[in-house]
């Protein structure tokens, strides 16, 4: 199975790179303007993908070489394994514009990388022993967390599921569905900050791109996306008081 992790982590900067050259059809930059939503970030805020892809081929050969990797690591591989497969699908998927299977793929690719992050968060007491598999695989899951709800926005208005010239109200509710899940998630892995991190990066982008857009409602959603960051991170530094002082009672124990 470790063989299979460092395969795919190598796949997906491959594929992206693939991708980003017109190989499986218009880039996801393109696509994206032409289904414009309230919730996508600004185009500087997806060269994450850069860092994400790096340090996951830096664990996935790091563990090639971990001779007595802990039973939770271990669990960790078909997971991991999975959500860079899925990753690596999703890219040439989403380009070739089959966006409800897609969204499936995304959503699968979430779990598996949630489920890996978890699993990493809670390997060791200070998880920044072992912080090889915990940065990558955080930041990775941080990312999608968020990019789960942009691609909804775009199959809802590229199938024009919702009304797409006021988007607010719909907006709204991807927001607090982003947030019950960033927060939620966020306090199970103990406010871990990479994770953090990444949400963070993604909303700010949001926001930047939100507020700049000519959109109805776009102003109201760039405040939304802001507002959401400065929650996300508050949650995330009490978390980590919480676990640094193990007898201080935190949300979740």
């Amino acid at each position: 199975m470790k063989y299979l992790v460092a395969l795919f982590a190598l796949a997906m900067p491959v594929v992206a790179w693939l991708s980003n050259t017109g190989v499986f059809g218009p880039t996801n930059g393109a696509i994206s303007d032409r289904y414009p939503t309230l919730i996508v970030a600004a185009g500087y805020a997806f060269a994450i993908w850069g860092p994400i892809f790096l340090l996951d081929l830096l664990y996935g050969i790091r563990q090639l070489f971990d001779r007595r990797p802990d039973e939770r690591l271990r669990r960790t591989r078909p997971w991991t394994a999975a959500g860079f497969a899925f990753t690596a699908t999703w890219m040439i998927v989403f380009t070739l514009q089959w966006f409800w299977l897609a969204l499936a793929i995304i959503w699968a690719s979430l779990a598996c990388l949630l489920y890996a992050a978890w699993q990493v968060s809670h390997t060791v007491h200070h998880p920044r022993s072992r912080w090889w598999p915990w940065l990558p695989l955080s930041l990775h899951a941080g990312w999608v967390s968020l990019a789960v709800f942009l691609n909804v926005a775009q199959v809802i208005v590229a199938f024009r599921l919702l009304p797409t010239v006021q988007m607010l109200p719909w907006t709204l509710v991807l927001f607090a569905l982003a947030a019950v899940l960033l927060l939620t998630t966020i306090v199970r892995l103990r406010g871990n900050p990479w994770y953090t991190l990444a949400a963070v990066w993604g909303l700010v982008g949001v926001y930047a791109k939100q507020h700049v857009s000519t959109l109805a409602g776009a102003t109201v959603a760039a405040w939304v996306a802001l507002g959401l960051a400065a929650v996300v991170v508050v949650t995330s530094l009490w978390q980590q008081v919480g676990a640094s002082h193990p007898g201080q009672p935190r949300i979740g124990d």
